[in-house]
Protein backbone atom coordinates (compact mmCIF):
# COMPACT_ATOMS: atom_id res chain seq x y z
CA UNK A 1 0.00 0.00 0.00
CA UNK A 2 1.33 3.44 -0.90
CA UNK A 3 1.69 6.11 1.75
CA UNK A 4 1.19 9.71 0.80
CA UNK A 5 3.21 10.67 3.88
CA UNK A 6 6.35 9.58 2.06
CA UNK A 7 9.77 10.72 3.11
CA UNK A 8 12.42 11.21 0.46
CA UNK A 9 14.73 8.19 0.05
CA UNK A 10 17.84 10.11 1.08
CA UNK A 11 16.18 11.12 4.32
CA UNK A 12 15.31 7.67 5.62
CA UNK A 13 16.90 7.22 9.07
CA UNK A 14 17.60 3.91 10.69
CA UNK A 15 16.51 2.91 14.16
CA UNK A 16 20.20 2.87 15.07
CA UNK A 17 20.15 6.66 15.17
CA UNK A 18 17.18 6.61 17.52
CA UNK A 19 15.24 8.65 14.98
CA UNK A 20 17.70 11.52 15.02
CA UNK A 21 17.33 11.58 11.24
CA UNK A 22 14.28 13.77 11.85
CA UNK A 23 16.72 16.65 11.94
CA UNK A 24 17.75 15.98 8.37
CA UNK A 25 14.41 15.06 6.82
CA UNK A 26 12.97 18.01 4.93
CA UNK A 27 9.37 18.88 5.71
CA UNK A 28 7.26 21.98 5.48
CA UNK A 29 7.08 22.50 9.25
CA UNK A 30 10.83 22.84 9.46
CA UNK A 31 10.79 25.19 6.47
CA UNK A 32 8.19 27.45 8.15
CA UNK A 33 10.15 27.62 11.39
CA UNK A 34 13.42 28.27 9.56
CA UNK A 35 11.80 31.12 7.63
CA UNK A 36 10.40 32.62 10.83
CA UNK A 37 13.84 32.45 12.42
CA UNK A 38 15.43 34.19 9.43
CA UNK A 39 12.74 36.89 9.34
CA UNK A 40 12.67 37.27 13.14
CA UNK A 41 8.89 36.90 13.03
CA UNK A 42 8.89 36.67 16.81
CA UNK A 43 11.82 38.98 17.35
CA UNK A 44 14.60 37.46 19.37
CA UNK A 45 12.23 35.12 21.21
CA UNK A 46 13.25 31.47 21.28
CA UNK A 47 11.18 28.95 19.36
CA UNK A 48 8.49 27.64 21.71
CA UNK A 49 6.26 24.64 21.00
CA UNK A 50 3.89 22.62 23.13
CA UNK A 51 2.37 19.15 23.22
CA UNK A 52 -1.23 19.59 24.49
CA UNK A 53 -2.99 16.25 25.11
CA UNK A 54 -6.38 16.01 26.78
CA UNK A 55 -6.04 13.70 29.81
CA UNK A 56 -9.04 11.57 28.85
CA UNK A 57 -7.17 8.44 27.80
CA UNK A 58 -3.74 6.93 27.20
CA UNK A 59 -1.45 8.19 24.45
CA UNK A 60 -1.24 6.06 21.31
CA UNK A 61 1.20 5.70 18.41
CA UNK A 62 -0.50 8.60 16.61
CA UNK A 63 0.47 10.90 19.46
CA UNK A 64 4.07 9.71 19.13
CA UNK A 65 4.32 11.46 15.78
CA UNK A 66 3.06 14.74 17.27
CA UNK A 67 5.43 14.39 20.24
CA UNK A 68 8.42 13.82 17.96
CA UNK A 69 7.46 16.84 15.86
CA UNK A 70 6.78 19.20 18.77
CA UNK A 71 9.85 18.27 20.80
CA UNK A 72 12.13 17.43 17.88
CA UNK A 73 11.71 20.66 15.94
CA UNK A 74 11.97 22.84 19.04
CA UNK A 75 15.19 21.08 19.98
CA UNK A 76 16.56 21.43 16.45
CA UNK A 77 16.10 25.20 16.52
CA UNK A 78 17.35 25.65 20.07
CA UNK A 79 13.87 26.15 21.45
CA UNK A 80 11.74 24.65 24.19
CA UNK A 81 8.59 22.55 24.48
CA UNK A 82 5.91 22.61 27.15
CA UNK A 83 3.75 19.66 28.09
CA UNK A 84 0.30 21.18 28.59
CA UNK A 85 -2.78 19.26 29.59
CA UNK A 86 -5.94 20.47 27.87
CA UNK A 87 -8.05 19.73 30.94
CA UNK A 88 -11.25 21.61 30.14
CA UNK A 89 -13.64 18.65 30.21
CA UNK A 90 -13.82 17.41 33.83
CA UNK A 91 -16.32 14.62 33.16
CA UNK A 92 -13.81 12.63 31.07
CA UNK A 93 -10.45 13.52 32.58
CA UNK A 94 -8.57 11.70 35.34
CA UNK A 95 -5.26 11.93 37.17
CA UNK A 96 -4.49 8.39 35.96
CA UNK A 97 -4.28 9.72 32.42
CA UNK A 98 -2.15 12.70 33.47
CA UNK A 99 0.36 10.35 35.08
CA UNK A 100 0.42 7.93 32.15
CA UNK A 101 0.97 10.72 29.61
CA UNK A 102 3.98 12.07 31.49
CA UNK A 103 5.43 8.56 31.69
CA UNK A 104 4.93 7.97 27.96
CA UNK A 105 6.53 11.26 26.88
CA UNK A 106 9.58 10.53 28.99
CA UNK A 107 9.72 6.95 27.73
CA UNK A 108 9.90 8.27 24.16
CA UNK A 109 13.01 10.17 25.20
CA UNK A 110 11.75 13.73 25.69
CA UNK A 111 11.64 16.15 28.61
CA UNK A 112 9.42 19.24 28.74
CA UNK A 113 10.49 22.73 29.71
CA UNK A 114 7.33 23.43 31.71
CA UNK A 115 4.46 21.27 32.87
CA UNK A 116 1.27 23.28 32.30
CA UNK A 117 -2.48 22.85 32.52
CA UNK A 118 -5.23 24.75 30.75
CA UNK A 119 -6.90 24.84 34.17
CA UNK A 120 -3.98 26.99 35.35
CA UNK A 121 -5.37 29.67 33.05
CA UNK A 122 -9.06 29.49 34.02
CA UNK A 123 -8.95 32.87 35.86
CA UNK A 124 -7.23 34.60 32.91
CA UNK A 125 -9.56 32.98 30.37
CA UNK A 126 -12.54 34.20 32.39
CA UNK A 127 -11.17 37.74 32.37
CA UNK A 128 -10.60 37.57 28.62
CA UNK A 129 -14.18 36.37 28.15
CA UNK A 130 -15.36 39.46 30.09
CA UNK A 131 -13.17 41.60 27.83
CA UNK A 132 -14.86 40.20 24.72
CA UNK A 133 -18.30 40.80 26.23
CA UNK A 134 -17.39 44.42 27.01
CA UNK A 135 -16.10 44.84 23.44
CA UNK A 136 -19.36 43.53 22.03
CA UNK A 137 -17.77 40.35 20.72
CA UNK A 138 -19.48 37.84 23.03
CA UNK A 139 -22.99 37.27 24.41
CA UNK A 140 -24.90 34.89 26.67
CA UNK A 141 -27.29 32.69 24.72
CA UNK A 142 -30.31 30.89 26.21
CA UNK A 143 -30.86 28.58 23.25
CA UNK A 144 -30.58 24.87 23.91
CA UNK A 145 -27.79 22.87 22.29
CA UNK A 146 -30.25 21.48 19.74
CA UNK A 147 -31.60 24.94 18.94
CA UNK A 148 -28.07 26.26 18.47
CA UNK A 149 -27.44 23.48 15.95
CA UNK A 150 -30.63 24.38 14.09
CA UNK A 151 -29.78 28.08 14.01
CA UNK A 152 -26.23 27.42 12.81
CA UNK A 153 -27.35 26.48 9.29
CA UNK A 154 -25.63 24.06 6.94
CA UNK A 155 -22.64 24.01 4.65
CA UNK A 156 -24.83 25.42 1.87
CA UNK A 157 -27.15 27.64 3.92
CA UNK A 158 -26.16 30.50 6.23
CA UNK A 159 -27.08 30.43 9.88
CA UNK A 160 -29.61 32.62 11.67
CA UNK A 161 -28.96 35.04 14.47
CA UNK A 162 -29.96 33.84 17.92
CA UNK A 163 -32.79 35.91 19.41
CA UNK A 164 -30.38 36.62 22.29
CA UNK A 165 -27.52 37.81 20.05
CA UNK A 166 -28.18 41.50 20.63
CA UNK A 167 -28.52 41.45 24.38
CA UNK A 168 -27.15 44.54 26.05
CA UNK A 169 -23.54 44.36 27.17
CA UNK A 170 -24.42 44.97 30.82
CA UNK A 171 -26.98 42.14 30.73
CA UNK A 172 -24.43 39.76 29.19
CA UNK A 173 -21.89 40.68 31.85
CA UNK A 174 -24.42 40.11 34.62
CA UNK A 175 -25.55 36.74 33.25
CA UNK A 176 -22.01 35.50 32.65
CA UNK A 177 -20.91 36.38 36.18
CA UNK A 178 -23.98 34.61 37.53
CA UNK A 179 -23.18 31.59 35.35
CA UNK A 180 -19.79 31.44 37.07
CA UNK A 181 -21.46 31.81 40.45
CA UNK A 182 -23.49 28.64 39.80
CA UNK A 183 -26.95 30.21 39.64
CA UNK A 184 -28.03 28.29 36.54
CA UNK A 185 -28.34 24.56 35.77
CA UNK A 186 -26.24 22.65 33.25
CA UNK A 187 -27.12 23.41 29.64
CA UNK A 188 -29.37 26.37 30.42
CA UNK A 189 -27.02 29.02 29.01
CA UNK A 190 -23.76 29.34 27.09
CA UNK A 191 -21.41 32.16 26.24
CA UNK A 192 -20.91 32.56 22.50
CA UNK A 193 -18.53 34.66 20.43
CA UNK A 194 -20.27 37.17 18.15
CA UNK A 195 -18.65 36.77 14.74
CA UNK A 196 -20.60 35.99 11.55
CA UNK A 197 -23.59 33.66 11.26
CA UNK A 198 -23.26 33.75 7.46
CA UNK A 199 -19.59 32.73 7.39
CA UNK A 200 -18.81 29.85 4.99
CA UNK A 201 -16.68 28.44 7.83
CA UNK A 202 -19.09 26.84 10.30
CA UNK A 203 -16.59 27.37 13.13
CA UNK A 204 -17.01 31.13 12.76
CA UNK A 205 -20.79 31.09 13.20
CA UNK A 206 -20.86 32.39 16.76
CA UNK A 207 -19.01 29.46 18.37
CA UNK A 208 -19.67 28.53 21.98
CA UNK A 209 -16.95 29.79 24.33
CA UNK A 210 -18.22 28.56 27.73
CA UNK A 211 -20.78 26.03 28.91
CA UNK A 212 -22.25 25.40 32.36
CA UNK A 213 -21.08 22.12 33.83
CA UNK A 214 -21.44 21.35 37.53
CA UNK A 215 -18.73 18.68 37.64
CA UNK A 216 -15.74 18.16 39.89
CA UNK A 217 -12.45 18.84 38.14
CA UNK A 218 -9.48 16.58 38.88
CA UNK A 219 -7.33 19.62 39.78
CA UNK A 220 -9.63 22.57 40.60
CA UNK A 221 -12.30 20.54 42.39
CA UNK A 222 -15.61 22.44 42.52
CA UNK A 223 -14.10 25.90 42.14
CA UNK A 224 -15.56 26.26 38.66
CA UNK A 225 -18.94 25.32 37.20
CA UNK A 226 -18.33 26.93 33.81
CA UNK A 227 -15.66 25.52 31.53
CA UNK A 228 -14.12 26.98 28.36
CA UNK A 229 -14.49 25.16 25.08
CA UNK A 230 -11.34 23.84 23.38
CA UNK A 231 -11.32 26.55 20.70
CA UNK A 232 -11.41 29.33 23.27
CA UNK A 233 -8.88 27.78 25.65
CA UNK A 234 -6.34 26.48 23.15
CA UNK A 235 -5.10 29.58 21.34
CA UNK A 236 -5.14 31.69 24.47
CA UNK A 237 -3.17 29.05 26.39
CA UNK A 238 -0.63 29.09 23.55
CA UNK A 239 -0.46 32.88 23.81
CA UNK A 240 0.04 32.84 27.57
CA UNK A 241 2.98 30.47 27.12
CA UNK A 242 4.35 32.49 24.17
CA UNK A 243 4.11 29.46 21.91
CA UNK A 244 5.51 30.51 18.55
CA UNK A 245 4.50 27.46 16.54
CA UNK A 246 1.36 25.60 17.62
CA UNK A 247 1.44 22.47 15.50
CA UNK A 248 -1.65 20.27 15.32
CA UNK A 249 -3.25 17.79 12.94
CA UNK A 250 -5.26 18.62 9.84
CA UNK A 251 -8.71 18.24 11.38
CA UNK A 252 -8.04 21.58 13.11
CA UNK A 253 -7.34 23.45 9.87
CA UNK A 254 -10.89 24.83 9.72
CA UNK A 255 -10.45 26.06 13.28
CA UNK A 256 -7.42 28.19 12.44
CA UNK A 257 -9.44 31.35 11.52
CA UNK A 258 -11.15 31.16 14.91
CA UNK A 259 -7.78 30.61 16.61
CA UNK A 260 -6.50 33.82 15.00
CA UNK A 261 -9.74 35.75 15.62
CA UNK A 262 -9.62 35.29 19.40
CA UNK A 263 -5.95 36.33 19.57
CA UNK A 264 -6.53 39.39 17.38
CA UNK A 265 -9.58 40.61 19.30
CA UNK A 266 -7.78 40.22 22.62
CA UNK A 267 -4.55 41.80 21.36
CA UNK A 268 -2.34 39.14 22.95
CA UNK A 269 0.86 37.32 21.92
CA UNK A 270 0.35 36.18 18.30
CA UNK A 271 0.89 32.43 18.47
CA UNK A 272 0.40 30.78 15.10
CA UNK A 273 -1.28 27.46 14.37
CA UNK A 274 0.13 25.15 11.69
CA UNK A 275 -1.52 21.88 10.63
CA UNK A 276 0.08 18.63 9.49
CA UNK A 277 -1.16 15.16 8.58
CA UNK A 278 -2.20 12.79 11.32
CA UNK A 279 -0.81 9.29 11.50
CA UNK A 280 -3.10 6.56 10.18
CA UNK A 281 -1.89 2.96 10.30
CA UNK A 282 -3.32 -0.12 8.64
CA UNK A 283 -4.88 -2.71 10.97
CA UNK A 284 -4.89 -0.06 13.71
CA UNK A 285 -7.57 1.89 15.54
CA UNK A 286 -6.50 5.34 16.78
CA UNK A 287 -9.74 6.71 18.20
CA UNK A 288 -9.45 7.28 21.95
CA UNK A 289 -13.21 6.87 22.26
CA UNK A 290 -13.08 3.47 20.56
CA UNK A 291 -9.98 2.44 22.48
CA UNK A 292 -11.76 3.28 25.72
CA UNK A 293 -14.68 1.16 24.52
CA UNK A 294 -12.30 -1.76 23.94
CA UNK A 295 -11.11 -1.46 27.53
CA UNK A 296 -14.51 -0.91 29.12
CA UNK A 297 -16.09 -3.83 27.24
CA UNK A 298 -13.10 -6.01 28.19
CA UNK A 299 -12.29 -6.86 24.59
CA UNK A 300 -8.70 -6.26 25.69
CA UNK A 301 -7.24 -6.59 29.16
CA UNK A 302 -6.38 -2.93 29.80
CA UNK A 303 -4.99 0.23 28.21
CA UNK A 304 -1.55 -1.41 28.24
CA UNK A 305 -2.67 -4.64 26.61
CA UNK A 306 0.17 -5.42 24.14
CA UNK A 307 -2.36 -5.57 21.30
CA UNK A 308 -3.37 -1.95 21.89
CA UNK A 309 -1.75 0.86 19.86
CA UNK A 310 -1.23 2.84 23.06
CA UNK A 311 2.36 3.71 23.92
CA UNK A 312 1.97 1.79 27.17
CA UNK A 313 0.70 -1.21 25.20
CA UNK A 314 3.45 -1.28 22.62
CA UNK A 315 6.03 -0.66 25.35
CA UNK A 316 4.72 -3.73 27.19
CA UNK A 317 4.88 -5.65 23.93
CA UNK A 318 8.58 -4.84 23.68
CA UNK A 319 8.75 -1.94 21.23
CA UNK A 320 11.59 0.51 21.80
CA UNK A 321 11.48 4.32 21.81
CA UNK A 322 14.41 4.42 19.40
CA UNK A 323 12.44 2.48 16.78
CA UNK A 324 9.36 4.65 17.20
CA UNK A 325 11.39 7.85 16.83
CA UNK A 326 13.06 6.48 13.70
CA UNK A 327 9.68 5.53 12.26
CA UNK A 328 8.24 8.98 12.95
CA UNK A 329 11.27 10.60 11.37
CA UNK A 330 10.87 8.49 8.25
CA UNK A 331 7.19 9.28 7.64
CA UNK A 332 7.82 13.01 8.12
CA UNK A 333 5.01 15.57 7.93
CA UNK A 334 2.86 16.68 5.01
CA UNK A 335 -0.32 18.65 4.38
CA UNK A 336 -2.24 15.62 3.12
CA UNK A 337 -3.57 12.72 5.17
CA UNK A 338 -2.57 9.25 4.05
CA UNK A 339 -2.30 5.67 5.26
CA UNK A 340 0.95 4.14 6.44
CA UNK A 341 1.48 0.38 6.42
CA UNK A 342 1.79 -1.14 9.86
CA UNK A 343 4.58 -3.26 8.37
CA UNK A 344 6.68 -0.10 8.06
CA UNK A 345 6.57 0.48 11.82
CA UNK A 346 7.39 -3.19 12.38
CA UNK A 347 10.31 -2.90 9.94
CA UNK A 348 11.92 -0.16 12.02
CA UNK A 349 11.35 -2.16 15.17
CA UNK A 350 12.97 -5.28 13.75
CA UNK A 351 15.87 -3.19 12.48
CA UNK A 352 16.42 -1.83 15.98
CA UNK A 353 15.97 -5.14 17.79
CA UNK A 354 18.22 -6.99 15.37
CA UNK A 355 21.10 -4.84 16.64
CA UNK A 356 20.23 -4.54 20.33
CA UNK A 357 18.38 -7.74 21.27
CA UNK A 358 20.33 -10.46 23.02
CA UNK A 359 19.93 -13.90 21.46
CA UNK A 360 18.52 -16.80 23.44
CA UNK A 361 17.24 -20.30 22.71
CA UNK A 362 13.63 -21.07 23.50
CA UNK A 363 11.53 -24.02 22.40
CA UNK A 364 7.88 -23.02 22.21
CA UNK A 365 6.44 -26.43 21.23
CA UNK A 366 8.83 -28.92 22.87
CA UNK A 367 9.71 -32.34 21.53
CA UNK A 368 12.20 -34.50 23.47
CA UNK A 369 15.40 -35.37 21.59
CA UNK A 370 17.57 -38.12 23.11
CA UNK A 371 21.18 -38.57 21.95
CA UNK A 372 21.74 -42.28 22.45
CA UNK A 373 25.55 -42.27 22.19
CA UNK A 374 26.05 -39.23 24.44
CA UNK A 375 27.08 -40.09 28.04
CA UNK A 376 24.04 -40.08 30.29
CA UNK A 377 25.79 -38.28 33.16
CA UNK A 378 27.71 -35.76 31.07
CA UNK A 379 26.98 -32.03 30.93
CA UNK A 380 29.11 -29.64 28.94
CA UNK A 381 28.81 -25.98 28.12
CA UNK A 382 28.97 -24.55 24.62
CA UNK A 383 29.73 -20.94 23.73
CA UNK A 384 26.87 -19.12 22.05
CA UNK A 385 27.08 -15.57 20.69
CA UNK A 386 24.85 -13.11 22.53
CA UNK A 387 24.35 -11.06 19.36
CA UNK A 388 26.08 -11.82 16.04
CA UNK A 389 25.40 -8.19 15.01
CA UNK A 390 27.38 -6.90 17.98
CA UNK A 391 30.69 -8.68 18.71
CA UNK A 392 31.06 -6.55 21.85
CA UNK A 393 28.03 -8.33 23.32
CA UNK A 394 30.26 -11.37 23.87
CA UNK A 395 29.14 -14.95 24.39
CA UNK A 396 27.36 -17.00 26.98
CA UNK A 397 27.63 -20.67 27.92
CA UNK A 398 24.62 -22.87 27.32
CA UNK A 399 24.41 -26.29 29.02
CA UNK A 400 24.31 -29.32 26.71
CA UNK A 401 23.28 -32.81 27.79
CA UNK A 402 22.03 -36.16 26.52
CA UNK A 403 18.36 -35.13 26.54
CA UNK A 404 17.29 -31.96 24.78
CA UNK A 405 14.16 -30.19 23.65
CA UNK A 406 13.68 -29.19 20.04
CA UNK A 407 10.70 -27.66 18.23
CA UNK A 408 8.05 -30.11 17.11
CA UNK A 409 8.19 -28.59 13.63
CA UNK A 410 11.89 -29.42 13.42
CA UNK A 411 11.19 -33.16 13.06
CA UNK A 412 9.12 -35.03 10.50
CA UNK A 413 8.90 -38.79 10.51
CA UNK A 414 7.80 -38.60 6.88
CA UNK A 415 9.39 -35.40 5.58
CA UNK A 416 7.72 -33.42 2.77
CA UNK A 417 9.75 -32.37 -0.29
CA UNK A 418 12.54 -29.85 0.43
CA UNK A 419 12.31 -30.45 4.17
CA UNK A 420 15.87 -30.00 5.42
CA UNK A 421 15.33 -30.32 9.14
CA UNK A 422 15.50 -33.51 11.19
CA UNK A 423 13.97 -36.74 9.88
CA UNK A 424 15.00 -40.42 10.06
CA UNK A 425 18.51 -40.86 8.64
CA UNK A 426 19.02 -37.11 8.08
CA UNK A 427 21.82 -35.15 9.72
CA UNK A 428 21.45 -31.57 11.03
CA UNK A 429 23.47 -29.17 13.12
CA UNK A 430 22.47 -28.26 16.67
CA UNK A 431 23.30 -24.59 17.17
CA UNK A 432 26.91 -24.16 18.46
CA UNK A 433 26.97 -27.83 19.52
CA UNK A 434 27.12 -30.99 17.37
CA UNK A 435 25.88 -32.71 14.25
CA UNK A 436 23.14 -35.23 15.04
CA UNK A 437 21.36 -37.85 12.94
CA UNK A 438 17.84 -39.09 13.72
CA UNK A 439 17.58 -42.86 14.21
CA UNK A 440 14.20 -43.79 15.72
CA UNK A 441 11.09 -42.48 17.46
CA UNK A 442 9.01 -43.38 20.52
CA UNK A 443 5.25 -42.99 20.34
CA UNK A 444 2.43 -43.05 22.84
CA UNK A 445 -0.42 -45.55 22.69
CA UNK A 446 -2.50 -43.11 20.67
CA UNK A 447 0.24 -42.82 18.07
CA UNK A 448 1.44 -39.37 19.09
CA UNK A 449 5.15 -38.69 19.04
CA UNK A 450 6.83 -38.78 22.47
CA UNK A 451 10.53 -38.47 21.68
CA UNK A 452 13.09 -38.78 18.93
CA UNK A 453 16.31 -40.75 19.33
CA UNK A 454 19.45 -39.77 17.49
CA UNK A 455 23.23 -40.13 17.49
CA UNK A 456 25.84 -37.39 17.47
CA UNK A 457 29.28 -36.92 15.96
CA UNK A 458 31.67 -36.14 18.88
CA UNK A 459 34.17 -34.60 16.45
CA UNK A 460 31.71 -31.94 15.31
CA UNK A 461 31.75 -29.94 18.55
CA UNK A 462 31.00 -26.29 17.88
CA UNK A 463 28.81 -27.22 14.94
CA UNK A 464 31.54 -27.95 12.40
CA UNK A 465 32.56 -31.31 10.94
CA UNK A 466 36.29 -32.08 10.72
CA UNK A 467 35.83 -33.77 7.34
CA UNK A 468 34.11 -30.74 5.89
CA UNK A 469 30.73 -32.31 5.25
CA UNK A 470 27.83 -29.90 5.03
CA UNK A 471 24.32 -29.95 6.44
CA UNK A 472 21.41 -27.84 5.27
CA UNK A 473 19.79 -27.05 8.58
CA UNK A 474 20.81 -25.58 11.92
CA UNK A 475 18.35 -26.00 14.78
CA UNK A 476 18.06 -24.43 18.20
CA UNK A 477 17.63 -26.56 21.31
CA UNK A 478 17.45 -26.45 25.09
CA UNK A 479 18.94 -28.93 27.55
CA UNK A 480 16.02 -30.76 29.16
CA UNK A 481 17.70 -31.03 32.56
CA UNK A 482 18.42 -27.31 32.69
CA UNK A 483 15.40 -25.86 30.90
CA UNK A 484 13.10 -23.41 32.64
CA UNK A 485 9.39 -23.37 31.91
CA UNK A 486 7.59 -20.21 30.84
CA UNK A 487 4.29 -18.91 29.57
CA UNK A 488 4.56 -17.43 26.09
CA UNK A 489 2.05 -14.91 24.77
CA UNK A 490 2.03 -14.69 20.99
CA UNK A 491 0.51 -11.36 19.94
CA UNK A 492 -0.73 -10.48 16.47
CA UNK A 493 -2.73 -7.66 14.88
CA UNK A 494 -5.81 -6.67 16.89
CA UNK A 495 -7.88 -6.24 13.72
CA UNK A 496 -8.15 -8.66 10.81
CA UNK A 497 -8.66 -6.02 8.09
CA UNK A 498 -6.30 -3.24 6.97
CA UNK A 499 -9.18 -0.81 7.47
CA UNK A 500 -10.96 -1.64 10.75
CA UNK A 501 -13.87 0.54 9.64
CA UNK A 502 -14.55 -1.73 6.67
CA UNK A 503 -17.53 -3.61 8.07
CA UNK A 504 -20.88 -4.68 6.64
CA UNK A 505 -23.95 -2.47 6.87
CA UNK A 506 -25.55 -2.90 10.24
CA UNK A 507 -22.28 -4.22 11.66
CA UNK A 508 -19.72 -2.72 13.95
CA UNK A 509 -16.02 -1.99 13.90
CA UNK A 510 -15.52 -4.72 16.47
CA UNK A 511 -16.77 -7.27 13.95
CA UNK A 512 -13.26 -6.97 12.51
CA UNK A 513 -11.43 -7.93 15.69
CA UNK A 514 -8.89 -10.64 15.00
CA UNK A 515 -9.92 -13.79 16.96
CA UNK A 516 -6.29 -14.95 16.80
CA UNK A 517 -4.69 -11.76 18.12
CA UNK A 518 -3.44 -13.65 21.19
CA UNK A 519 -2.27 -17.24 21.58
CA UNK A 520 -1.01 -18.40 24.96
CA UNK A 521 1.51 -21.24 25.21
CA UNK A 522 2.06 -22.73 28.66
CA UNK A 523 4.63 -25.47 28.06
CA UNK A 524 7.55 -23.62 26.51
CA UNK A 525 11.09 -24.58 27.53
CA UNK A 526 13.78 -21.89 27.73
CA UNK A 527 17.52 -21.85 28.23
CA UNK A 528 18.39 -21.17 31.90
CA UNK A 529 19.97 -17.73 31.29
CA UNK A 530 16.47 -16.33 30.74
CA UNK A 531 15.67 -16.82 34.41
CA UNK A 532 17.60 -13.56 34.98
CA UNK A 533 15.61 -11.56 32.42
CA UNK A 534 14.55 -8.02 33.35
CA UNK A 535 11.56 -6.03 32.14
CA UNK A 536 13.76 -3.71 30.08
CA UNK A 537 15.59 -6.56 28.33
CA UNK A 538 14.85 -7.44 24.73
CA UNK A 539 15.54 -10.88 23.26
CA UNK A 540 15.58 -12.60 19.96
CA UNK A 541 14.48 -16.18 20.53
CA UNK A 542 16.52 -17.75 17.76
CA UNK A 543 14.52 -18.78 14.69
CA UNK A 544 11.30 -17.74 16.48
CA UNK A 545 11.00 -13.98 16.97
CA UNK A 546 11.59 -11.05 19.30
CA UNK A 547 10.37 -11.29 22.90
CA UNK A 548 10.37 -9.41 26.18
CA UNK A 549 9.48 -10.22 29.78
CA UNK A 550 5.94 -9.28 30.80
CA UNK A 551 5.17 -7.53 34.13
CA UNK A 552 2.88 -10.44 35.02
CA UNK A 553 6.00 -12.54 35.60
CA UNK A 554 6.86 -13.85 39.04
CA UNK A 555 10.02 -15.71 40.15
CA UNK A 556 8.22 -19.02 39.76
CA UNK A 557 6.24 -18.16 36.66
CA UNK A 558 7.94 -16.30 33.83
CA UNK A 559 5.82 -14.74 31.09
CA UNK A 560 7.29 -13.58 27.78
CA UNK A 561 5.50 -11.50 25.15
CA UNK A 562 6.24 -11.80 21.47
CA UNK A 563 7.06 -8.38 20.11
CA UNK A 564 7.33 -9.44 16.48
CA UNK A 565 8.01 -12.52 14.43
CA UNK A 566 11.30 -12.60 12.53
CA UNK A 567 9.71 -12.23 9.10
CA UNK A 568 9.93 -8.66 7.80
CA UNK A 569 7.11 -8.07 5.34
CA UNK A 570 8.09 -4.47 4.71
CA UNK A 571 11.68 -5.39 3.89
CA UNK A 572 10.37 -7.79 1.26
CA UNK A 573 8.16 -5.05 -0.18
CA UNK A 574 11.18 -2.75 -0.38
CA UNK A 575 13.28 -5.37 -2.13
CA UNK A 576 10.55 -6.25 -4.60
CA UNK A 577 9.52 -2.70 -5.49
CA UNK A 578 12.79 -0.88 -4.99
CA UNK A 579 11.02 1.59 -2.72
CA UNK A 580 12.38 3.12 0.40
CA UNK A 581 10.39 2.84 3.63
CA UNK A 582 7.58 5.35 3.65
CA UNK A 583 6.94 5.30 -0.10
Amino acid sequence: MNDSNAATPAAIPSAESGGEGLRHTSNFLRDIIAEDVRNKTFGDAAIQTRFPPEPNGYLHIGHAKAICIDFGLADEFGGKTNLRFDDTNPEKEEQEYVDSIQKDVRWLGFEWERLCYASDYFPQLFEWALQLIRSGYAYVDDLTAEEIRQYRGTLTEPGRDSPYRNRAIHENLDLFVRMKAGEFPDGSRVLRAKIDMASPNMNMRDPVMYRILHATHHRTGDEWCIYPMYDFAHGQSDSIEHVTHSMCTLEFADHQPLYRWYIEQLGIFPSQQIEFDRLNLTYTLLSKRKLLQLVEEKRVNAWDDPRMPTLSGIRRRGFTPEAIRAFCAAIGATRTNGITDLEMLEHFQRDDLNRRARRAMAVLHPLKLVIDNYPADKVEFVDVANNPEDPAAGTRQAPFSRELYIEQDDFREVPPPKYYRLSPGKEVRLRSAYFVTAQSVVKAADGSLVEVHCTYDPLSRGGNSPDGRKVKSTMHWVSAAHAISAEIRLYDKLFSKPDPYDFAEGGDIFDNLNPHSLEVLTGAKLEPSLAAANLDDRYQFERVGYFCLDPDSTPGHLVFNRTLALKDTWAKIEKKTGKEPGT
